[in-house]
């Protein structure tokens, strides 16, 4: 062989391992929009050498339609609503999570939730963020005062600058809370009073809208009160928009979370495992706190090591002792009540 054909030879076998060493591993997780921020991901990425493939959703009803379409071993890892875990591990959608690979103890003690992430004794799935549906309000128009009596809902003193939050059951949750009903313990025989509650915020509000809509109208004054709003509102916005804030109400507020667990049919278990850990580190939390989707509080505790001063005070970091305290989650009905409860709202949004 003469040294030309070496030459080319040595060069391919340098161009073959080059192209090896700089192969990625990939996995793929459904998500909540906040991971999808360059700013969260790319850290996990760039150290593990690896592509994480991202889409997004709204709603586990959509989820689910999309694993449904999906081949078995699709999807790694899951972001979902907390409340729905159960029915995911029903469904046999998640794989039992490693005891000892998840910083349980740091995390803030009332969204650890083992009723619903740990089943026949096994855990499925973590609490990555949380917030909460309350009220939202510009802090140049309106009272400050009235913002901690959640009647400031139906308040006719702010008539026509009222949004509503297009979602019924933490909109439920804060007119049952209003009429000290616990959201866990909500009856049919309760839905008469909630429902007239419901019917007196309509009459007082200029819209009711989803998240885009409800957050524009906020920000740019054409209503000076979201209910059902929170940090996950206008947080993020405080940097440019330092007159809108949230608070809890002295009766209370209602309180979201979302939880991230590995598919059962992963292919790449250990990698998907990887993530999560990545997802629940300080550094990791402090990143998806502040994501450019929405802002919400970080489940981990010591995230706050990781956050400036004007992060934490957009996210009431000192606050959530009293807040967590103070807030109840979700609803969770029967399909029966399920049903009943949309009923209601259906004509609400009809009125």
């Amino acid at each position: 062989m003469n040294k030309t054909a070496i030459t080319s030879v040595v060069a391919l076998i340098f161009s073959i391992a080059a192209q090896t060493s700089q192969a990625q591993d990939e996995i793929n997780a459904l998500v909540w929009c906040d991971h999808t921020d360059p700013e969260f991901i790319q850290p996990f990425e760039q150290a593990n050498n690896v592509k994480v493939n991202l889409k997004d959703y709204e709603g586990t009803g959509t989820a689910l339609s999309i694993i449904e379409q999906s081949q078995p071993g699709d999807w790694d890892v899951f972001v979902v609503d907390g409340v729905d875990v159960p029915r995911v591990v029903e469904a046999g959608l998640l794989a039992p999570l490693p005891e000892n690979g998840l910083p349980t103890a740091d995390l803030f003690p009332e969204i650890v939730m083992p009723e619903t992430h740990v089943i026949d004794g096994k855990t499925y799935a973590i609490t990555e963020k949380f917030g909460y549906n309350t009220i939202s309000y510009n802090k140049n128009t309106v009272d400050a005062a009235d913002m901690k009596d959640i009647s400031v809902m139906w308040d006719e003193k702010y008539k026509g600058k009222i949004a509503l939050y297009d979602y019924y059951l933490p909109m439920i949750g804060l007119v049952a809370i209003s009429l000290g009903i616990d959201t866990a313990n909500i009856q049919e025989s309760d839905l008469p009073a909630i429902k007239e509650k419901l019917f007196a915020m309509k009459a007082v509000a200029k819209q009711v809208g989803e998240v885009v809509s409800s957050q524009t109208a906020i920000a740019t004054g054409e209503v000076d009160i979201l209910v059902g709003g929170g940090e996950w509102v206008t947080a993020g916005l405080t940097g440019e928009l330092p007159h809108l804030d949230w608070i809890i109400p002295d009766q209370g507020a209602v309180r979201w979370s979302q939880s991230v667990g590995v598919f059962a049919d992963s292919k790449k278990p250990d990698l998907a495992l990887k993530f999560v850990q990545y997802i629940l580190s300080p550094e990791g939390q402090a990143r998806l706190a502040t994501s450019s989707c929405y802002w919400a509080m970080p489940a981990n505790s010591k995230a706050g090591d990781h956050l400036n001063d004007q992060q934490k005070a957009a996210l009431r970091w000192d606050d959530q002792k009293g807040y967590l305290a103070n807030t109840q989650l979700y609803p969770v009905p029967s399909a029966e009540l399920d049903a009943k409860m949309q009923d209601i709202w259906t004509e609400f949004l009809q009125q």
